[in-house]
C-alpha cells in the first residue's frame, strides 16, 4: 500500500509538544490514523482505540489518579475515534491541564459531538485540523505529474479516498462499503435522525443536484418532509464531511440572488456511488457537473489546508446571469467559470464591473495550478 504524503503532516509536527491537545476530524476512513500514527512513527505512544469498550470504560469520567494509572509513563497519547466516548472534552482537559508534559493526540470521525464535546472544555487548549480525502496536491506529489494526469478520469468517478486510490480495480466495492458504513452508519448513529430511508432519498436527491442550486421548498416536496427538517438533515450531512454549501454572494446589484445556497460533495466517489453511476465521462450527461464539484471540492481542501482565509461563493442574478464561483480574498474579488473542454467563456459585465473583479476560466488544461492554488 502506497503512503501518500499529506499536507497536515509537516503542519501538526510543528504543534507537538507545545503545550495544547491536538484534534483531527473529518469523515471516517480519510486516513486520520494513518496520518498520527505516522507523526508518532519515531515516538513511544499509548495508543488508545474509542471503538473498543475497554477503552470507552476507562475514559468515562476518570479521577485524575485513574489517568494517571493509564498514562503511566508515556509522554504521547493517541486517542482514535474519541466521538465514541461521552463527556471526552473533560477527560481530555483534565489530561492536558494536569499532566504538563504529556502530548495529546485526538481523532474524531465527526464533527457532530466531537465540536461540542471538546469545544466547551477545550477552549484555548487546542489546535483543531480537518482532515478530507486525499487532495490533488498531495496525490500528484505521491505519484508524480504524468501518472496523475493519466488518472483524472478516475479521479472524477471514483473520488480520492485513500482506500479507492490504493486499490485499484476495486473502488466501486470500496465505496459501496465506504457509503454504508459510513454516511449511513455513522450519520445515524450520531444524530437524532429518526428516518434512514429520508435520508438516503435527500442524499440521492442532493447527489443529483451538484452545482445547481438547491431549493429547501422543491427537496421537502420531492421527499415529503417539511423544510426545516430538509435544513436539519443537511446540516448533519455537512458536519459528517459529506456534503458543504456555498452561499450566493451579493452586495449592491439589485436583482442578485441573495439567500440561495450549492451543495457539493466532498468525494466524487461517494456522490457516484449514491446516484450507482460509474459509466465513463464520455457517456455521460453530468460530466460538467462532476468537473465543477471535483473543482470546487479541491480548491476548498487547498484553502482550509492553507489557512487562506478565502470566501468562496456562487453568483446568479434573477435574468439567469451566473458565474460558478466567486472569491474573496483580502478584499479582492475573484469570478471563475468551469470547463471541460477549452471553450470561450463570457463573465457577466454586469458583475465584473459592478465588483472590479478579476476573472478566470479553469479547463482541463490549466486545472492544476487552481487545485494547488499556485499563483491563482
Amino acid at each position: 500500500m502506497h503512503m501518500i504524503l499529506r499536507t497536515l503532516e509537516h503542519t501538526i509536527k510543528e504543534k507537538i509538544d507545545r503545550g495544547k491537545a491536538i484534534v483531527i476530524v473529518g469523515a471516517r476512513q480519510v486516513g486520520k490514523t494513518t496520518l498520527v500514527k505516522e507523526i508518532l512513527k519515531k515516538k513511544e505512544y499509548l495508543f488508545l482505540d474509542a471503538d473498543d469498550p475497554a477503552t470507552r470504560s476507562l475514559f468515562q469520567n476518570p479521577t485524575t489518579e485513574q489517568i494517571r494509572g493509564i498514562i503511566g509513563n508515556y509522554r504521547y497519547i493517541f486517542l482514535d475515534e474519541a466521538q465514541r466516548i461521552p463527556g471526552i472534552g473533560m477527560t481530555l482537559k483534565i489530561i492536558t491541564d494536569q499532566f504538563k508534559d504529556v502530548q495529546l493526540l485526538v481523532s474524531g470521525s465527526s464533527s457532530f459531538d466531537l465540536g461540542n464535546e471538546l469545544n466547551e472544555p477545550l477552549t484555548g487548549r487546542k489546535w483543531e485540523y480537518e482532515l478530507f480525502p486525499i487532495s490533488w496536491d498531495e496525490y500528484e506529489h505521491s505519484i508524480g505529474l504524468v501518472k496523475s494526469e493519466q488518472q483524472i478520469e478516475n479521479r472524477l468517478l471514483y473520488g480520492c479516498y485513500p482506500e479507492v486510490i490504493n486499490d485499484p480495480g476495486n473502488e466501486i466495492d470500496v465505496l459501496k462499503n465506504l457509503t454504508n458504513s459510513y454516511i449511513y452508519r455513522d450519520i445515524l448513529a450520531f444524530s437524532d435522525i429518526r428516518k434512514p430511508e429520508v435520508l438516503e432519498k435527500l442524499v440521492q436527491a442532493l447527489a443529483l443536484q451538484i452545482g445547481s442550486e438547491v431549493n429547501y421548498n422543491e427537496l421537502s416536496q420531492l421527499i415529503g418532509i417539511n423544510k426545516l427538517t430538509i435544513q436539519k438533515y443537511i446540516e448533519i450531512l455537512e458536519k459528517g464531511y459529506v456534503v458543504f454549501r456555498l452561499g450566493s454572494f451579493s452586495r449592491n446589484i439589485r436583482n442578485e440572488i441573495k439567500k440561495s445556497r450549492k451543495i457539493y460533495f466532498y468525494d466524487n466517489g461517494i456522490r457516484n456511488m449514491l446516484i450507482s453511476n460509474f459509466n465513463q465521462l464520455d457517456l455521460r450527461a453530468d460530466k460538467g457537473a462532476l468537473w465543477e464539484n471535483f473543482l470546487v471540492a479541491e480548491r476548498r481542501k487547498q484553502h482550509v489546508y492553507k489557512n487562506t482565509l478565502t470566501k468562496m461563493y456562487f453568483w446568479r442574478t434573477k435574468q439567469q446571469q451566473e458565474i460558478d464561483l466567486i472569491e474573496e480574498c483580502n478584499g479582492e474579488l475573484t469570478g471563475f467559470e468551469f470547463k471541460w473542454g477549452t471553450q470561450e467563456v463570457r463573465f457577466p459585465k454586469t458583475f465584473m464591473n459592478s465588483y472590479d473583479a478579476k476573472s478566470r476560466v479553469v479547463n482541463r488544461n490549466n486545472f492544476r495550478e487552481f487545485v494547488t492554488i499556485k499563483n491563482w
